[in-house]
């Protein structure tokens, strides 16, 4: 399955998340094909899921005293805490393909090949539960899906040197738990991996075979995602 591949942080939160909705529009679209995406937050800020409520995942009052951003994503999966430390990948595919064909066993070939591509550098990384990655029972990856007609976007994360103790000042326990979790608080749960980002971006990018970069990615499009819907209260504030 072959990729293009883009390396590009934007300036701020949700012109990011912007960006990977645009590039999953332009590929329904039909203007591009797969493409692999990395970047890294370069301040904190907390993401709910497409489907995510609120007030149930989000201390509020912590994140307005230390001026950390609340957004929101297209993708579903829970509410979770970026920034430095904690790189990103954006995979656009065709949804067509019958390793992908539905959410579940798309989970499933992309998280195993992600597992396969970074054993060589943090050690025996498996799946946990239905859609994390990690180390022994330690989360230090997590992921989350959008499906159109042709296209999907999957995002996931991998944590190399990120803030773990600062899970419990902004986010609030998981209502839903996966059972490996044995409901262990996010310090015991959560953990980082022994490795450097460029590593981990050139293991993504080998395991997708992204070898031709995406140099004309549509910034315009981003642009009127990013003011008109993530910025827009009324989207972050749905549920």
């Amino acid at each position: 399955m072959s990729t293009c591949y883009l390396d590009l942080t934007l300036p701020t939160p949700a012109d990011n998340l912007a960006l990977d909705e645009a590039l999953l529009l332009e590929a329904e679209a039909g203007n591009l094909g797969g493409v692999l995406r990395t970047w890294e937050s370069p301040i904190l800020a907390v993401v709910l899921g497409a489907g995510s409520v609120l007030a149930g995942d989000v201390d509020e009052a912590a994140c307005r005293a230390d001026g950390v951003p609340v957004l929101r994503r297209a993708s579903g999966g829970g509410t979770v805490l970026i920034g430095p430390g904690c790189l990103c990948y954006s995979l656009v595919l065709d949804a067509t393909l019958p390793q992908v064909s539905d959410p579940r066993r798309a989970c499933l070939h992309i998280q195993t090949a992600v597992c396969t591509a970074l054993r060589p550098l943090v050690g025996e990384a498996v799946i946990l539960g239905s859609s994390d990655i990690g180390l022994g029972d330690r989360k230090f990856g997590g992921s989350a899906q959008r499906r159109l007609r042709r296209f999907l976007l999957f995002h996931g994360t991998v944590l190399y040197r990120f803030p773990i103790g600062l899970l419990a000042r902004y986010l609030r326990p998981p209502r839903r738990q996966p059972a490996y979790r044995r409901q262990r608080g996010h310090e015991e749960f959560v953990i980082n991996v022994p490795a450097e980002p460029e590593s981990v971006k050139a293991a993504l990018r080998s395991a997708w075979r992204a070898d031709c970069p995406l140099a004309d990615w549509p910034a315009a499009r981003t642009a009127e995602l990013s003011a008109t819907k993530y910025e827009a209260q009324g989207w972050i504030r749905r549920r």
